[in-house]
């Protein structure tokens, strides 16, 4: 990392962001909620990365859909990780997450972006990009996304939005 950011240069950053990591691996908790399914990921954390020194991440999405069983399947593996694994549960209900898995992680709430920060954030984008857009289309664009960034700049590209492209759209 740079400045706590990620370079975007380096191998690693390239294969995450284009998804083709085998050291990041995203599981869907609502497809994946067995002990069966749990235990399968016991197993594979038991290997190492394909970068000495670097970490396995585990995302589990949707991790609220686990059944108990599987909570409980998961607790050992939660309790003593391999130290070169990491565990990313994502959630959008954590009261449904039992006591005993969250009081074993460390909590970030997320929360919906201001339409100033959305806006200064596409036209930060816009300059670097070398966009010409209205600042008024900014500001539209940051109030229909509700507050998610990535809803902004899907609207900026849908605009079909080119370099040096748009005025008063």
């Amino acid at each position: 990392p740079k400045a706590g950011e990620p370079c975007g240069a380096c191998e690693s950053c390239v294969s995450i962001t284009e998804a083709r990591s085998m050291d990041v691996i995203e599981i869907d908790g609502a497809s994946n909620n067995s002990v069966d399914d749990v235990r399968e990921l016991r197993e594979s954390v038991r290997y190492a990365p394909s970068q000495p020194g670097k970490r396995k991440i585990y995302i589990v999405d949707e991790v609220h859909m686990l059944s108990l069983g599987a909570f409980n399947a998961l607790l050992k593996t939660l309790e003593e990780p391999p130290p070169h694994v990491m565990f990313v549960l994502a959630t959008t209900e954590p009261r449904k997450v039992p006591d005993t898995i969250r009081s074993r992680c460390q909590r970030y709430d997320f929360r919906r972006l201001l339409i100033a920060e959305i806006r200064s954030r596409l036209e930060h984008i816009s300059k670097r990009e070398k966009i010409a857009i209205d600042p008024e289309a900014t500001f539209v664009l940051a109030r229909r996304a509700d507050g998610s960034l990535r809803d902004a700049l899907s609207l900026l590209d849908r605009m079909g939005v080119r370099p040096e492209s748009v005025g008063d759209s």
